[in-house]
């Protein structure tokens, strides 16, 4: 269950790839990886700056969690695709920056898992004792939340490279390795401590999702007077459990490879494309989905700073000088 090796494996592969996929094979591939990045960087950037454009939101711990969520996503992406186009173009690079993006996909991948279920907690408490909601879930207490959550996700990851520091040369980061996490941080000892912690983050994570999202939706089929508010709240509380699922699908990664591997052994690399896509890509377009289109007062105020956008239409005039332009701003 060594969700961070299985990320940078799937990240990171292109060791058997390069080896055995043909130019237009692997032009598709990082074709599709750039595009995927390119969507998803379009999307966030919008989500983004609804919230920060909107200070209705500021103070909402639902959508501060939310907006946490999508900028640590964009870097788990932005780092991981970089990687993955890398290993095509370099096939090796310095030391040093391997441990830099190798920690920062790690941190990122821990991160999103734990920050879904403070979201199931806030949800809970907010369905199921509204009358305290407000005095529990502060903006203060959100962002002390968040701290936590990378205080609990970073420690046990960071000290890979203490260990690394203390039994390699200085020598060894300056030298070039395919980017693997298995090449940087070499001591067998790191990973049984890998799986040690990823079971302890699996059956956290696990239980606190199950738990919160049984009692939402309990609660959510009492208290609901109309059949079809009834069953938006269950179409909700399913997407949320869905993306819960996908995000601690990370931890269970690796092994699901093998065994599918072990089925269909003429299809390696498929199977790990294939996985990377689902276990690591796909979640990070459902949270746009879920608060961008289906929360009525996120969408709301993305509508109005998407047409805005739209809107801003910058016309640039000949005169006189070269230099001299007139602008014309329209913005709604």
């Amino acid at each position: 269950m060594n969700s961070s090796a299985g990320l940078l494996g799937n990240m990171s592969y292109a060791l058997q790839i390069f080896e055995r996929d043909t130019f237009t094979t692997a032009f598709i591939k990082n074709l599709i990886m750039v595009l995927v990045w390119f969507s998803l960087s379009y999307i966030n950037s919008i989500v983004v700056a609804t919230f920060f454009m909107n200070r209705v939101f500021y103070g909402n711990p639902r959508y501060i969690l939310f907006i946490h969520m999508v900028i640590n996503d964009a870097i788990q992406l932005t780092v991981t695709i970089t990687l993955f186009v890398l290993s095509y173009i370099f096939y090796t690079i310095n030391v040093s920056f391997c441990c830099f993006f190798i920690l920062v996909a790690v941190f990122t991948t821990r991160t999103s898992p734990v920050n879904l279920a403070g979201m199931a907690i806030e949800r809970y408490i907010a369905i199921c004792n509204p009358l305290r909601h407000a005095q529990i879930c502060t903006a203060h207490r959100t962002y002390t939340l968040i701290g936590f959550i990378w205080f609990i996700c970073v420690v046990p990851d960071i000290t890979d490279l203490f260990v690394t520091l203390a039994t390699e040369s200085l020598s060894f980061f300056h030298t070039r390795v395919f980017c693997l996490r298995q090449n940087v941080f070499k001591d067998p000892i790191l990973t049984y401590k890998r799986q040690a912690f990823d079971i302890i983050y699996f059956s956290c994570v696990f239980f606190t999702l199950v738990y919160t999202y049984l009692r939402i939706l309990f609660v959510a089929r009492v208290l609901s007077s109309e059949k079809q508010s009834a069953q938006r709240a269950r179409n909700t509380i399913l997407l949320h459990g869905g993306q819960l699922l996908m995000c601690m699908m990370s931890y269970t990664s690796p092994t699901v490879e093998t065994v599918l591997r072990f089925i269909l052994p003429g299809h390696v690399l498929e199977i790990r494309f294939a996985n990377y896509l689902i276990v690591y890509i796909l979640p990070r377009f459902l949270s746009p989905i879920i608060y961008g289109v289906r929360d009525k007062e996120f969408w709301k105020y993305l509508k109005r700073v998407y047409y805005s956008c739209k809107q801003y239409d910058i016309q640039i005039k000949p005169t006189e000088s070269p230099l001299l332009f007139s602008v014309t701003y329209s913005i709604l």
